[in-house]
């Protein structure tokens, strides 16, 4: 069978550098860090003080109070994100046949807030189980794409992917998939996440995972520098509509791009770390191109998962190198995880929609905080440091990496 092709044509954004999907992207083409003290809880004790939070978010704004004390804050973001995505799409919600119309989303660790509060003041009482009745609904993964097609009405393939900081990365070739064989005519895809919490913080800070730079926070997140320490948690959603190409051009859609592949592979060697050798960043990287039916030097730009931690960045690199050859040193590299930190399952919801939206603007957002220069990396890779650079790009590129070994890799293309 004729597989059918796939466009994106809504975008929200929920981040720590922007509410909407324009104010993230004024905010990623300026530089602009996201990165400050915690203010979700006191986090004096703890070896990183600082994340990258939503800022001057107040949820009532957009959800009704009683019902937005039923979700989770991941959930709170997905509703949001998705809200605007849909809302940009301008898909005839009366005319649309909502059997055909999907929700698909991401999420690496779910309600982990309701599940922290819940075992919290279990364990304050007298041991009677005394729990919120909302407590398992609010926790799960799944109830965000559930809330989402709720609210709708979309009656489509509905469910969550977990792949940890891969999550929203699969959610979306999940979607590509999906319409591609002709299953729907749209689903909506993408990611949240809301790990910013007593045990996200701490629980990442006994791994030595995240960077204790508590003196500057706005320059910690530095990826590709020789002196970075660890990742930046961030928190957040981005929301991406993809239809059917047909589908779109019959309503007059405004198509943003056109998603021509989807890669998957496994590191298979370690819980944490990922292989020294980048082998199975190499090989998501192939199979991203080959799925595609693109060559290495079609490609114009990579957003790279780009953590700032000493191994995952090099390795990634390694990898472009291996992949792409003499073309590498022709592509603008960037990790965008410099401004916003790292939105675990919706890193790569957000990263792709900073890819597309450099695609339609022809300008490439930085990697910011870079001071020192690393001599592990190929000096001869365009990494835009700490400068947007412009850039006619045509197709473009966004890896996201998983703890378990989970890489995923999503190709996108100029409509032509």
């Amino acid at each position: 069978m004729e597989l059918k092709r796939v466009v994106v044509t809504g975008l929200g954004a929920l981040t720590p550098i922007g509410n909407t999907k324009d104010e993230y992207w004024d905010a990623l083409i300026s530089g602009k860090s996201g990165a400050a003290t915690v203010t979700h809880f006191d986090p004096e004790k703890f070896k990183t003080k600082f994340a990258c939070e939503v800022k001057n978010f107040e949820v009532t704004d957009f959800i009704d109070r009683k019902l937005a004390k039923r979700m989770d804050k991941f959930s709170q973001y997905a509703m949001v994100a998705s809200d605007e995505a849909i809302v940009d799409s301008k898909l005839d919600l009366d005319a649309v046949n909502k059997l055909r119309v999907g929700v698909i989303w991401g999420a690496g660790i779910g309600g982990l807030e309701t599940f922290q509060d819940e075992v919290l003041n279990f364990a304050a009482g007298d041991g009677t189980p005394r729990f919120n009745p909302f407590f398992i609904p609010k926790m799960i993964a799944d109830i965000a794409p559930g809330n989402i097609s709720i609210k709708y009405g979309f009656m489509g393939p509905n469910y969550a992917t977990v792949s940890a900081c891969a999550s929203s990365a699969n959610s979306m070739i999940d979607a590509l998939n999906t319409i591609r064989l002709g299953t729907c005519d749209v689903v909506i895809t993408g990611g949240s996440e809301a790990a910013v919490t007593i045990a996200g913080m701490g629980g990442f800070n006994a791994m030595h995972a995240m960077s204790t730079r508590n003196d500057n926070p706005q320059t910690a997140s530095r990826p590709f520098d020789a002196n970075r320490d660890g990742f930046v948690l961030g928190e957040g959603a981005g929301a991406i509509v993809l239809e059917e190409y047909e589908h779109a051009k019959a309503r007059g859609a405004k198509i943003y791009a056109e998603v021509v592949g989807g890669g998957l592979s496994s590191d298979a060697y370690h819980m944490t770390a990922p292989h020294p050798d980048g082998i199975g960043v190499v090989a998501v990287m192939k199979n991203c191109l080959e799925n595609a039916g693109l060559k290495p030097e079609d490609v114009d730009h990579i957003n790279t998962h780009g953590t700032s931690t000493p191994l995952g960045d090099v390795a990634e690199l390694k990898a472009i190198s291996e992949v792409f050859g003499s073309h590498a040193k022709n592509i603008n590299i960037n990790s965008t995880k410099s401004m916003t930190g790292h939105l675990l399952g919706a890193a790569g919801a957000i990263e792709s929609i900073a890819s597309i939206l450099a695609m339609e603007h022809g300008i490439v957002p930085p990697t910011i905080n870079h001071e020192t220069v690393d001599e592990n990396i190929d000096p001869e890779l365009n990494l835009t440091l700490n400068k947007a650079q412009k850039r006619d790009i045509k197709v473009a590129m966004s890896n996201t990496f998983g703890f378990g070994g989970h890489n995923a890799c999503v190709l996108f293309k100029k409509l032509d």
